[in-house]
């Protein structure tokens, strides 16, 4: 999976949800079997456990979906460079506070045994950006693997359809309320998308140092722009040479007609060494700053 720019680079929400998701998950989420973690009719209806609420939303209980988790949240940070760390932190806690609430609902609605407990983690989040990643990323490249068509969005979506029924029912619920929350989400729900954190808030996540989260893009000159393209996206590296040739015409036609100007989509081209996916991850931000 290609998410863009290496490492947590302009996405420090992301770094804190994916290092609270592995905090979390190793002392609690691989004995959530035994301590049952997960939301259930008993604990949220009738003993009231707020706790869970918390240990629900970070903890998975088992190796293999803290791995597929913490993978699909880091390839997810992709969205908070484009709209950045403001908004996406909107959404992180919009999505998860609505996904929740459905969780307690169908709970409530359904009363059945075989769903209790739900499964634990951070579903709501995970799920709720394959709205933006269904809509907002684009097809960059398509292959045949044993005569079935498939793009370089494939794996994503099987990373997700393997967490989604990893544990039947009770992994679906959480799933489904997290795509639900989402489209909310999209649907700007209460005018979700126009409402920002003070400038204070969000920096916390910005100052917050953890030793694998050095920039490996501080310091490094940058480039002249039309001012169409964000300045961070046009750094290069040290000593690097400016691209002397054009980008292929069909890598511009690609960009223009996801609806990106001619000139634009040069200049992402060539300051992503022409990755039509890097390029157009550049663009979208591009869009989401002018907003």
């Amino acid at each position: 999976m290609n998410g863009g720019l290496p490492g947590f680079h302009n996405a420090p929400a992301s770094r804190v949800v994916v290092v609270a998701t592995a905090l979390f998950s190793i002392p609690f989420g691989f004995r959530g079997r035994f301590l049952d973690l997960g939301l259930s009719y008993q604990n949220v209806y009738e003993k009231l456990s707020i706790w869970r609420l918390i240990t629900s939303l970070f903890a998975f209980s088992s190796t293999p979906e803290l791995i597929f988790g913490a993978a699909l949240l880091y390839y997810f940070r992709v969205f908070e460079r484009q709209i950045g760390s403001n908004k996406y932190t909107v959404f992180i806690v919009f999505s998860t506070l609505v996904s929740v609430l459905l969780q307690i609902l169908a709970l409530g609605y359904l009363k059945d045994p075989s769903i209790n407990p739900l499964m634990s983690g951070p579903y709501g989040l995970i799920f709720a950006s394959y709205v933006p990643f269904f809509f907002d990323i684009p097809i960059s490249m398509k292959f045949r693997i044993l005569g079935l068509s498939l793009s370089d969005k494939s794996f994503v979506y099987l990373a997700g359809l393997q967490l989604l029924f990893s544990s039947g029912r009770r992994s679906i619920v959480p799933g489904v309320s997290g795509i639900l929350a989402g489209l909310f989400y999209r649907l700007n729900t209460f005018g979700i998308r126009r409402l920002k954190f003070p400038e204070f808030a969000t920096s916390l996540f910005s100052r917050l140092s953890w030793p694998f989260s050095s920039n490996p893009y501080q310091g490094l000159p940058t480039t002249e722009n039309d001012g169409s393209i964000p300045s961070h996206q046009v750094r290069q590296t040290e000593g690097a040479h400016t691209a002397t040739q054009d980008p292929t015409e069909s890598s511009i036609a690609a960009l223009v007609s996801m609806g990106f100007d001619r000139s634009s989509a040069i200049q992402a081209l060539a300051l992503t060494d022409y990755d039509v996916n890097l390029a157009s991850n550049i663009l979208l931000e591009a869009q989401a700053l002018r907003q």
